[in-house]
């Protein structure tokens, strides 16, 4: 029997099979909105302080008002994730810019959407962390404005099934320099040289909150950190990694049907992840 959901709409709290909004909603007529994920481990959440940070600047981009302050943000967030059944869960919180009819220009201001679900924080097994995952590389069609979390997620979603037709994991993003940018859902890290290297912050990446975390943790242990363009060409890649909220670190161990590096789990890669696995254990038992 599958467990009783509760969601967040508007103010109120009902079950997620009733949950609900009007068909004139901008955020289904124009993916007019902003959305956030956030990771909880028993109770804990994960750099919610980044991902409200990032929610409000996401909605100051595109000129949408918060709906109510960041502080009862956190509040609904936590009330959300205690009415659902999953002691590990990602929270995920969407913003649109209300309903109105069909114009591309609203003619007044409009009350913000809020919508606030939980679901199973879902983990790779060690069997898959062991062998790694397989990517592909496609040339970037997204908007150029990626450095907003937007719920016009098309253009990943056709990435994602392009990858699964040809038996990938995932899709990386080339900007028409070649440079590697990001994955339809994840961030993108090479060791090169012994050093971490990873497309700095711009419009044409966002800012992952795991991703940082592995920039943290890394130079934590003094590893040599380089946010800078770069290229699948270039001498000295050894080993590649993705990150996301799902999947803290994953080694990239074939892209575009080649092997990265000796074509099995990197061994900073794997190291990374466990200084990031750490970190979140610490976290669970604080």
């Amino acid at each position: 029997m599958s467990p009783t959901l509760t969601a967040y709409v508007n103010g109120q709290f009902m079950p997620l099979d009733a949950a609900t909004i009007h068909i004139e909603d901008r955020g289904f007529q124009f993916a007019d909105g902003i959305y956030e994920v956030v990771a909880c481990l028993d109770g804990h959440f994960l750099d919610l302080d980044a991902h409200l940070a990032r929610l409000q600047r996401s909605c100051e981009a595109v000129q949408i008002p918060l709906p109510c302050s960041l502080d009862d943000m956190a509040d609904l967030i936590q009330q959300t994730y205690e009415r659902n059944p999953y002691s590990d869960a990602m929270v995920y919180v969407q913003i649109t810019r209300g309903v109105a009819p069909r114009s591309h220009l609203p003619h007044h201001q409009l009350t913000p959407t809020l919508i606030i679900t939980s679901r199973h924080l879902p983990q790779p097994s060690d069997e898959k962390v062991a062998t790694g995952v397989k990517g592909i590389t496609l040339q970037d069609i997204r908007w150029k404005h990626c450095e907003i979390k937007s719920i016009a997620l098309l253009a990943s979603v056709m990435g994602k099934q392009e990858a699964h037709a040809r038996g990938a994991d995932e899709a990386f993003w080339l900007n028409e320099q070649g440079h590697v940018l990001e994955g339809c859902s994840t961030n993108i890290l090479a060791i090169i040289d012994g050093v971490l290297v990873t497309h700095p912050l711009d419009r044409q990446v966002l800012g992952g909150i795991t991703r940082n975390m592995a920039i943290a943790v890394a130079k934590v242990h003094a590893m040599h950190v380089e946010e800078r363009p770069w290229t699948l060409d270039e001498v000295g890649i050894s080993e590649m990694m993705m990150s996301s909220t799902t999947n803290a670190v994953m080694p990239i161990t074939t892209l575009n049907e080649k092997a990265v590096g000796d074509g099995k789990a990197g061994v900073q890669s794997l190291q990374i992840r466990r200084w990031m696995i750490e970190e979140m254990e610490r976290l669970r038992a604080a």
